[in-house]
């Protein structure tokens, strides 16, 4: 193996790449600056249990595991930032009863990726409400993710919908234990309706469930599903106000490119309502997910309303605009005497770089500064 290979699904980001990054991770920060959302940096390793990958199966495939020397506890390099951020709200910043509004952006690495050409180290960048059990917390939540996104993609977006809280209060009702909930779940994720009807015949549910879950494979499209879905699935409490809850965020985004979908369950062990996602034309999958996760906290000693989302601005990088720096070029044999110059034009954003003479790819030129009757001046080349 040659020294400078890397591993499988890891790369290099290259130096324009990592500029439109960082450039786009600054405004992106900044746009949840101006919706009360402030920063936190989670360590990349923490001791296993706080990393959640106890309770959750799918996490705890994709963290990377090691052996801490000093203390010989075993050490997890995070996967997904949003445990750690709960961890925060509920012991760091314990003392705040109200709502926390935090926000990141930083690398997570994955065991596995998660498709043939997605990378092991996503740049997880999101934003977590605490505190607010209201619906309306997920429609802010909701408004800037696609004001997130605006900045960062370059196509339309469709926000898609849909609730966990449906399947899991139909699950309860019907009695099922968790490896049934499992197993249906993944079918219904597959939209396989005879599937589903295998499963509940094989567990002898009653006839009101078993088509309940049938339903589900066939409850998706636009703005009606919800009207579809109050006459098709059982009047129980947790279901009629799940229903309410898609049509207020239906309400609250009129001219949004919506879809709804109530078999869409793919979820994390710790959502436990209403989900939203974002695609576009040319991604598969979608380009950031979010939802509500109450409770979540209760892990680390308090138990909190919370929703947020995420998604990995690195995907973007290579759809971000191609612009190249302009610099203004000065002579290393003029640095000293062009140094006050040379500070000024730094200080008004002005890129000056010095040339030695040799070929030099850090930007496009805009000039070179010369000294000009004893004045110094930007000249074209």
């Amino acid at each position: 193996m040659q020294t400078w290979q890397l591993p499988e699904h890891i790369a290099d980001i290259l130096p324009r790449r990592a500029r439109h990054l960082e450039e786009r991770k600054q405004s992106i920060l900044a746009l949840f600056r101006l919706h009360g959302y402030e920063p936190v940096y989670p360590p990349l390793l923490e001791y296993g249990d706080a990393l959640l990958t106890h309770i959750d199966q799918g996490l705890s495939l994709k963290t990377i595991r090691l052996l801490d020397p000093i203390s010989g506890r075993q050490l997890g390099i995070r996967a997904d930032i949003t445990p750690q951020v709960a961890r925060i709200d509920a012991h760091l910043l314990a003392a705040n009863q109200g709502i926390n509004r935090l926000c990141y952006a930083a690398p997570v690495l994955h065991a596995k990726p998660d498709g043939f050409l997605t990378t092991r180290e996503p740049f997880q960048t999101g934003a977590e409400l605490y505190g607010c059990a209201d619906l309306a917390a997920d429609i802010e939540l909701i408004d800037l993710m696609l004001k997130s996104l605006a900045l960062v993609c370059h196509e339309p977006v469709m926000l898609a919908l849909g609730h966990i809280g449906i399947f899991r209060a139909l699950a309860r009702a019907a009695a099922l234990d968790q490896a049934q909930s499992h197993s249906l779940l993944a079918q219904l994720q597959n939209k396989d309706r005879a599937a589903v009807a295998a499963l509940a015949a094989e567990w002898r549910l009653d006839n009101i469930w078993a088509q309940a879950f049938a339903a589900l494979t066939e409850l998706y499209g636009g703005r009606d599903v919800p009207r579809h879905a109050r006459q098709r699935l059982p009047q129980l409490a947790a279901v009629s106000q799940a229903i309410d809850e898609l049509e207020q965020i239906c309400q609250s985004f009129p001219e949004q490119d919506l879809h709804i979908d109530l078999a869409e369950v793919r979820v994390d062990h710790y959502h436990t309502g209403l989900l939203y996602a974002a695609y576009t034309r040319e991604h598969h999958d979608a380009v950031a997910r979010g939802g509500r996760y109450d409770g979540l906290g209760a892990y680390f000693g308090r138990a909190r309303p919370a929703t947020g989302f995420s998604f990995d601005l690195r995907r973007f990088a290579g759809e971000l605009s191609d612009g190249t720096p302009q610099t203004v070029a000065v002579a290393h044999t003029d640095l000293a005497a062009a140094r006050r110059e040379i500070e000024r034009l730094r200080g008004e954003g002005v890129c000056v770089v010095v040339d030695y003479g040799l070929p030099d790819n850090g930007g496009a030129r805009q000039g070179r500064l010369r000294c000009e009757n004893g004045e110094w001046v930007v000249r074209a080349d």
